[in-house]
């Protein structure tokens, strides 16, 4: 097919690939302008378009798509169809009604359940068993489109959201050239009403670890939160990161290290598997602590 792909971040970039594998013509590549980074707050362009640029497709990075030339140079692409990953701006209807076959959204969730904007990060925060990725035809209203294809995949207790994300993205890729492929075939099936959630987007106020919650839930806080913003914790004045965590049994007083790595909570106790000390790079528990123990108690 004649496909207009609209991406940004490196969640997108398997998608893409994905499709250029299978053989579909890439007409265009839609991303988000380059932003500033670094020390030197250079512009730095996306993951997606960095890679668009690396395969020699043509790259746009409109800052809205509003406007009436925007919508014309994008409905001259004459198109089949678009595929929409993680792209960060609304879509208007004349955008979706552009393409032959409509607009399809690569999903990071089971949907009704949570369509929104962290849809990674609030499955584990609250403490879900399994998520997986939904393939949508795009409409106005946020997520709520027909589902074309789905498919599942478990969350373990010391799964990240980096460990989702990558396994997220290679389904997302998969799946949507699975769909195109069988597009005539399959049937558009509606959300139902009930079980909607929304993925509200991270706050980094929410990544400060209160040690009087239960291990069960610091634990999710601090895999969902794993790689950014980081679940953090003072430590006798340096700021550590928790990276990935485990619940389990234990007892103390809130905030003390009962065992190596292990630090009592309001009800058991976590125990950390991989760190990052201020101004180091991240290690797992017996590295990061080698030579340097915890304190007796974190806040």
């Amino acid at each position: 097919m004649r496909v207009v792909f609209m991406g940004t971040p490196d969640f997108s970039v398997q998608a893409l690939d994905a499709l250029v594998r299978a053989g579909h013509e890439i007409a265009c590549v839609y991303t988000q302008p380059p932003r500033p980074a670094g020390r030197g707050k250079k512009p730095r362009p996306s993951a997606v378009q960095a890679r668009a640029e690396e395969l020699g497709l043509e790259v746009r990075h409109p800052v809205s798509l509003r406007g009436a030339e925007e919508q014309a140079a994008f409905a001259a692409l004459d198109a089949d169809v678009a595929v929409v990953v993680a792209y960060g701006l609304i879509l208007p209807q004349p955008i979706l009604d552009a393409p032959a076959r409509g607009c399809l959204n690569i999903h990071a969730s089971l949907l009704p359940r949570w369509r929104g904007a962290a849809p990674i990060q609030r499955a584990i925060m609250e403490g879900d068993t399994e998520t997986g990725v939904c393939i949508m035809q795009m409409e106005a209203g946020l997520d709520t489109g027909p589902v074309l294809m789905r498919e599942a995949t478990p969350i373990g207790p010391t799964d990240t959201a980096s460990d989702l994300h990558d396994r997220l993205a290679g389904m997302g890729g998969r799946l949507v050239v699975e769909t195109l492929r069988d597009l005539d075939d399959l049937h558009p099936e509606p959300q139902p009403h009930d079980g909607v959630t929304y993925a509200a987007k991270i706050d980094k106020a929410e990544a400060r670890i209160d040690w009087t919650r239960s291990a069960a839930h610091v634990a999710r806080q601090v895999n969902a939160l794993s790689p950014f913003p980081g679940a953090w914790c003072m430590a006798e004045g340096e700021r550590l990161k928790i990276l990935r965590a485990a619940a389990g049994p234990g007892e103390g007083a809130p905030g003390m290290v009962i065992g190596e790595g292990v630090v009592a909570c309001g009800d058991g106790a976590v125990e950390f598997l991989e760190i990052q000390r201020e101004g180091k790079r991240p290690l797992p528990l017996a590295e990061a602590i080698r030579g340097r123990a915890l304190p007796d108690r974190l806040d």
